[in-house]
This record gives C-alpha cells, sequence and structure tokens, in this order.
C-alpha cells in the first residue's frame, strides 16, 4: 500500500482539540457537518485545501488530548492519506489503525508542500522534493489489511472476523 501527497508540516504537541475543537462537540450535528472545521483554528481553510493522499508530517505527541475518535475520523474524511509524526498520543494512535488512517511514527525532513511518497509494506518514506528517505518500522501483517480495509469495521463487515480472533 502506497500513498502519495504533499506534506502539511505541523509542529509538536498537536492535540484533538487542534484537530477538531471541542467546543464543537455539541453544536455540530454530524461528522458530515464537523468536516468543514478539521484545524479550523490553526490552518483554516485546511478542509478546501487539503488534497486525496496529502500527509501530515509532525512533530512529537501528535493527537494528545481528549480521546475522541472524531479527530483521526475526520482527518481520513477531508483525505488526509496519513499522519507522519516523531510520536504520537497513544489514544490518538490507535483510533486512527481503527478507522483506517495509517500513524507512521517516524522521524522525517519535510517541508510545506514537498511531495512525500510513503511505502507502509517496506516501512520507507520517500521525501520525493528532497530526494531524501527514511525508514519506519513496518505494521504487522494485521494492521496492514486492517489499513488496506479502510479501517477495522470495514475489515469484519467484509471478512466476517477480526484479523487477531
Amino acid at each position: 500500500m502506497r500513498i502519495c501527497g504533499r506534506a502539511w508540516r505541523l509542529g509538536d504537541d498537536v492535540t484533538t482539540d487542534h484537530i477538531i475543537p471541542g467546543r464543537l462537540k455539541y453544536s455540530v450535528a454530524s461528522l458530515e457537518e464537523m468536516r468543514r472545521y478539521v484545524f479550523h483554528d490553526l490552518i483554516p481553510d485546511f478542509p478546501e485545501l487539503v488534497r486525496p493522499g496529502d500527509i501530515i508530517v509532525a512533530g512529537r505527541n501528535f493527537g494528545y488530548g481528549s480521546s475522541r475518535e472524531h479527530a483521526a475520523r475526520l482527518l481520513r474524511m477531508v483525505g488526509v492519506g496519513a499522519v507522519v509524526a516523531s510520536s504520537f498520543a497513544r489514544i490518538f494512535y490507535r483510533n486512527a489503525v481503527n478507522v483506517g488512517l495509517p500513524a507512521i511514527e517516524a522521524e522525517v525532513e519535510a517541508d510545506q508542500w514537498d511531495l512525500i511518497d510513503v511505502d507502509l509494506e517496506g516501512g520507507v518514506i520517500e521525501n520525493r522534493t528532497r530526494g531524501s528517505t527514511f525508514r519506519f518500522k513496518p505494521f504487522p501483517r494485521e494492521i496492514l489489511e486492517i489499513l488496506e480495509e479502510g479501517g477495522v469495521e470495514e475489515y469484519f463487515r467484509r471478512r466476517g472476523r477480526l484479523p487477531w480472533g
């Protein structure tokens, strides 16, 4: 499974409230409506500017804060192909896998809009703009299968079982 897109460069400690402001939790009725507010306080036009497959490249502790699954799900809904970060908050990481959003722990050098190519099976990230490559520990087969199916619900729906059961 390969993902190719432009880098959206973010820093350390991006919270779930940065991804989707918690204040909208009770005022916005549906996920479809919430997608308009992804990164609303950081990058107000993000939902209009992101292209399918674009990749978020961030620093430490991506996705900490509230355990809302919405954060990972909404990133996927607006077209984010993967999130690459130095480290992830544990709950965000698990939510990302569950909704089929690759969360890759790696140190990657990239500037805004660099073209990034991710080989999930090989554990390789190529910054095509810079001509540099970075390695990460590839996902176990079960996680790759969940990501390929689009998340754990879709995996179960199509296969009638969970990958570990």
